[in-house]
């Protein structure tokens, strides 16, 4: 826990940076009370002059990586929250890369034997130079002797030393800070900043884990196992740890390069559109999503294939969100408002207090202009920032999962504009939206709700003798209940106890109603 001297020098010192680097100057002064307008002329005056010849995004960058790791990462992830932030400063952070030096080699070396307990010359036939540095790791290139005999070469990404302890020491001073800003401006207790450092700090654990960014690759090669032009390098398990995770190395050219992509001969409108679909199937598809999709963490192999590379921030939609996205989409391709309106209602995003058909109202105000548009000019992206902007007027709810998908949406599709300036998104995720909406909502999925609505009427059936004896104890002791009150006597409730049979088969009662009714809908859509 940080102590409120070690806070408030924090404290001063993010607020000093942020003011030399003329972050502060290039934010507007509207509005700000007089000690706010006087702090922002303050800052103007401190402010370097190589600063303000620089873009507000660009001042941002250095002023964080001059202030440490742990704010590059915080900027990072308030990238992910534009209902914190607002979408402009988003957008800015979403740019925002790491700048920092390299560790020394034999610090990497020490590392990565500290965590998996062997000797380097045990583990690779050669351990090779620094071929990458970021915040939290850096990427050496090496080579190894497979099972099978081969020879093969790796990316071995390693943790910074000490990078925890620094993290710890400076997510305390975000904590404090965060506490004084709920006590001492009321106005920023809706953003809540407390609980956004809770989050952060939970997140940075889980990504300085490098065994759970393994696992998350290892989950979505199998996701994308048959799937056309995409994958994730293959993991080396025996290699991997908690400071250290071997990869499978890509020969490729990186996805920021793309004169290099022409130059290699790849078809540059095709790998847009090629980007655009997996990412879509994935989120639609599997639910799980790369969240950091920016051109250096994706490159393209001599096939032609995306390969996409570092998987320590992932994104999870339940089957609800993406039968919401998909129907979103669709209903705007559609124009069909009053749809959209109804799903956001559905979902419960949006309060039951809210008219459907004003909302609907607002949607148009939407998807109309986007309609006027040439196709290659619409991002879907900006349809749900602009989606998000609307909703917050209903009271809508702020689902981070869904942030985070609109977050990547842009990021992924910058890099398909990057490839063709006439990229058409609509046209692009047509194919997958359909295919889901398909086979999600179409007479399959009756048939498939009717099947398992039918599975459901079995387990109760299996589950009767066990709603009997429930039934008949309460049925013999309904008499005492209504006359003294609660009472059981401990051999009838130890008989209920048993497996929770009572509760379990009460909701059973439940459920066959519901499958019964889904069965007969099923029935009657499909062959009505």
């Amino acid at each position: 826990m940080a102590s409120p001297i070690s806070g408030t020098l924090a404290l001063f010192r993010a607020a000093f940076v942020l003011a030399r680097e003329g972050v502060v100057s290039a934010l507007p002064a509207e509005g700000l009370p007089p000690m706010g307008r006087l702090a922002h002329r303050i800052a103007g005056v401190i402010a370097r002059r190589s600063a303000k010849r620089r873009a507000r995004a660009d001042r941002l960058s250095v002023a964080l990586n001059r202030l440490g790791p742990s704010y590059v990462k915080l900027g990072q992830f308030l990238a992910t929250r534009p209902d914190i932030v607002g979408t402009t400063i988003a957008l800015e952070l979403g740019l925002l890369q790491d700048n920092v030096p390299p560790f020394p080699k034999a610090q990497a070396m020490a590392a990565v034997e500290a965590s998996l307990g062997r000797t380097i010359d045990d583990l690779f036939l050669d351990f090779g130079e620094i071929v990458g540095a970021a915040s939290i790791a850096q990427v050496h290139k090496a080579r190894v002797m497979t099972r099978e005999g081969q020879e093969r070469f790796v990316a071995v990404k390693v943790i910074r030393p000490g990078v925890r302890e620094r993290f710890l020491r400076e997510l305390d001073a975000f904590a404090f800070i965060a506490r004084v800003m709920e006590l001492a401006v009321p106005s920023s207790r809706r953003l809540r900043p407390v609980a956004v450092v809770e989050t952060l700090a939970q997140s940075t654990k889980i990504e300085m884990d490098l065994r759970l960014e393994a696992a998350a690759a290892s989950e979505m090669a199998e996701n994308v196992a048959d799937d056309p032009g995409f994958r994730v390098p293959g993991i080396d398990w025996e290699r991997t740890g908690r400071d250290v995770i071997t990869m499978e190395w890509i020969d490729g050219v990186k996805m920021r390069d793309v004169e290099g992509v022409a130059a290699a001969g790849h078809d540059l409108p095709a790998l847009g559109v090629q980007l655009i679909q997996s990412f879509l199937r994935h989120s639609m598809r599997d639910g799980f999503f790369h969240a950091d999709m920016h051109p250096g963490n994706l490159f393209v192999a001599p096939d032609g294939a995306i390969v996409a590379v570092d998987l320590g921030i992932v994104g999870r939609l339940t089957a609800d969100s993406r039968r919401f996205l998909a129907e979103i989409l669709y209903g705007f391709i559609r124009r069909d408002y009053r749809r959209v309106a109804e799903v956001h209602f559905e979902a419960g995003y949006v309060p039951r207090n809210q008219d459907v058909l004003s909302f609907a109202q607002a949607l148009r105000a939407i998807g109309e202009p986007i309609h006027g548009q040439p196709a290659e000019t619409i991002s879907m992206g900006h349809l749900l920032t602009l989606l998000f902007e609307v909703t917050e007027l209903f009271e809508m709810r702020t689902r981070p999962e869904l942030i985070l998908l609109q977050k990547t949406m842009v990021v992924v599709e910058g890099v398909a504009r990057s490839y063709d300036p006439r990229f058409n998104m609509w046209s692009a995720a047509e194919p997958v939206v359909s295919e889901y909406i398909l086979r999600e909502l179409g007479p399959a999925a009756k048939l498939r709700e009717a099947r398992e609505g039918i599975e459901a009427i079995g387990r109760l059936a299996r589950r009767v003798p066990d709603l009997a004896t429930g039934l008949e104890i309460l049925a013999r002791d309904m008499p005492d209940l209504i006359e003294n009150g609660i009472h059981i006597n401990d051999d009838d409730l130890i008989e209920l106890a048993k497996d929770s049979r009572f509760a379990i088969a009460i909701g059973h009662i439940a459920q066959v109603v519901a499958a019964l009714a889904l069965a007969v809908i099923a029935w009657q859509l499909t062959f009505g």
